[in-house]
């Protein structure tokens, strides 16, 4: 039987209607989505702010006097007015390398300042694992060892760890585990709690450190996290090609003048993670901004598109007495 036609144009009507109404309703979700990310995001740089200490003036023009003695004879004898604010930070940064020991041929180590004044670094933490083997010629990888540092170098976690299988390859090449190490190690259960919870709310810099995680059977959130495996600053500043995944050993050796896991006694989880956090160091400022535009162009809103929708003007949407009145 043919449709009539008063009764099509009612249901194309109708249709149009609640399409627009759709359309609408996902526009104003997009905007409320964008408001409030905006509202927590300021909101957290207004904490962020809150925690740091401003910089003081006084206390920079006296650090610069005692790395530069004129600056202190120039103020005795000529009596001037408060420091400009831009001046101090200009003088600290040309006497920064002799203050911390930071050049080019010294590169930064875990327990130096960075050189970005101001900064709040307690959110970044280092992390790096040591591996055995259980099961069949020890083909199953199981945490034996974890430690975490902090930004300026300091051990937060350093404990061996028992694997929840027998032991059946220590792999001591590589992981620097012995038997020993784990007569008295703490169970992964605890372990494992006790790792998650420093690492929570945390920036977690590691060496394909995605293996870490699996190993510790966790979750992080991507935008916290800092690979120097995979980041293309590092391959660029060590004149790699593009998309190379680098060893540790490799890049510390090209990029920071060190030699790490050498010898016979294996891999350090503790040498390891300063040396991915040193690495991090050196590219920290771009990387950082780069991550910064990443989630800034995230969460920007986009308009929803017309064909969004589209899948609602199927039949199984449609109110049932409109199907009926159309047949």
């Amino acid at each position: 039987m043919m449709s009539h036609p008063l009764g099509l144009l009612g249901n194309y009507r109708y249709l149009c209607k609640k399409s627009m109404l759709i359309r609408a309703m996902e526009s104003a979700r997009a905007r409320k989505r964008h408001h409030d990310k905006r509202v927590f995001s300021s909101r957290k740089k207004e904490t962020t702010s809150s925690r740091c200490e401003p910089l003081d003036a006084n206390m920079l023009t006296k650090k610069a006097k005692l790395v530069d003695p004129n600056l202190e004879r120039q103020s005795t004898l000529h009596s001037a007015p408060e420091p400009d604010h831009h001046s101090v930070i200009t003088a600290l940064r040309d006497t920064w390398e002799v203050d911390s020991g930071f050049s080019e041929t010294s590169p930064p180590t875990s327990g130096r300042s960075s050189p970005c004044l101001g900064s709040c670094r307690t959110s970044v933490v280092a992390l790096d694992c040591e591996m055995v083997g259980t099961g069949p010629g020890g083909r199953c990888s199981e945490l034996a060892r974890c430690s975490i540092i902090d930004y300026h170098g300091n051990i937060l976690y350093d404990k061996y760890v028992r694997p929840c299988q027998p032991v059946t390859n220590f792999r001591t090449p590589w992981s620097g585990i012995r038997r020993h190490h784990l007569l008295n190690a703490v169970p992964f259960a605890q372990a494992r709690e006790e790792i998650l919870g420093i690492l929570e709310g945390k920036v977690v810099v590691g060496h394909s450190i995605y293996n870490d995680f699996e190993v510790l059977n966790m979750d992080h959130p991507g935008h916290m996290v800092r690979d120097t495996s995979t980041t293309r600053l590092l391959s660029r500043l060590a004149g790699f090609p593009s998309g190379r995944c680098s060893s540790l050993k490799l890049l510390a050796s090209k990029l920071l003048n060190r030699r790490i896991q050498a010898g016979r006694r294996g891999h350090c989880s503790v040498e390891d993670a300063q040396a991915s956090l040193d690495l991090y160091k050196l590219v920290e400022d771009e990387w950082e901004q780069e991550m910064e535009r990443r989630l800034r162009d995230d969460d920007a809103p986009h308009e929803p598109s017309f064909h969004s929708s589209d899948h609602y003007m199927q039949d199984e949407f449609w109110p049932d007495e409109v199907l009926t009145d159309s047949h």
